[in-house]
């Protein structure tokens, strides 16, 4: 599904309208959600709570700051404990004897920020993901507004929090809400959204990791961009053109490439910046420790 700056449908494939679970391209709906309930978080620390990080040290202290500063601690956080997915950074701490931890998990972030927003409005930290607890309440509200449709089915995420199913034609339309929102818009849910995509794009680093598709993408086309498990991907093109995406293989390997092709394809890109982007992607497939082909976009898109 491929909107143009307008938010018109240009593109449809498949059956848009078949509900699917964002996964965690839902992060950026439920950072808005918390932002707005009250937590006080800018730049990097606002880009974190739309993240699915690789669980650096560095991802790891930046979470911890968010909870540091709002009187809490990794001890609040109700993800479940995970290696980081970062080769060097869970080498590092397997030679340190070290164990999987909450604040490495993928998700910290977004549950730093939800706690956040718990301490900010005087709700219980206790049972925030509980999906009837008021600040998933809340994220669900805001979810509708900005989707235009009603949850279908509440599910449990792969984290702990609630995921709601949705169909890819009101993801695409959430997304390019928040993409093209203005952080001086003199409505606060556009504003939060404005500040939220300013911030992931000036801090790239924060949503995946060094050399990790999302990542990638946001430093080398300027979009804003946040996959999801099971082959699910949103991006917004810096003209506010704007894709999402879901692969039925649930594979993501080719999610990157074929979002930002559906956004060349649709004007928001250029072939170039595909073609950069090819480049960067780990698209090899090897076969005995050799280079024998690669993943790329087919003439249907």
């Amino acid at each position: 599904m491929v909107l143009s700056p307008e938010g018109d449908v240009v593109v449809r494939h498949g059956n848009p309208d078949a509900l699917v679970l964002p996964r965690s391209s839902l992060k950026p709906l439920q950072a808005v959600a918390c932002v707005t309930a009250g937590a006080a978080l800018e730049g990097e620390q606002l880009a974190m709570s739309t993240a699915s990080h690789s669980g650096t040290d560095r991802h790891a202290a930046l979470v911890r700051d968010i909870l540091t500063e709002g009187g809490l601690n990794e001890d609040d956080l109700a993800c479940p404990p995970a290696w980081p997915s970062d080769t060097a950074a869970r080498d590092e701490l397997v030679r340190e004897h070290g164990a999987q931890t909450r604040i490495r998990m993928n998700c910290s972030g977004k549950h730093a920020a939800m706690l956040r927003a718990c301490v900010a409005t005087g709700w219980p930290t206790d049972g925030y993901l509980d999906p009837a607890h008021p600040l998933q309440v809340h994220i669900r509200d805001v979810i509708e507004r900005l989707t235009g449709e009603k949850v279908a089915h509440t599910a449990i995420d792969g984290c702990g929090a609630p995921v709601y199913a949705l169909t890819l034609t009101g993801l695409a339309r959430s997304i390019h809400r928040i993409g093209t929102a203005s952080d001086r818009s003199p409505f606060a849910l556009h504003r939060v959204a404005g500040s939220l995509v300013r911030a992931v794009r000036e801090h790239p680093w924060t949503i995946d990791g060094p050399g990790r598709p999302d990542t990638v993408a946001i430093e080398k086309l300027g979009v804003f961009a946040k996959s999801g498990a099971e082959g699910v991907i949103v991006m917004v093109a810096p003209n506010g053109t704007t894709a999402a995406v879901k692969m039925l293989d649930g594979g993501a390997r080719a999610s990157t490439i074929v979002a930002a092709t559906l956004l060349a394809r649709a004007g928001g890109l250029t072939d170039a910046d595909v073609a950069t982007l090819q480049a960067v992607l780990p698209l090899d497939v090897l076969g005995g420790g050799q280079n024998v082909g690669s993943i790329r976009p087919g003439s249907a898109l």
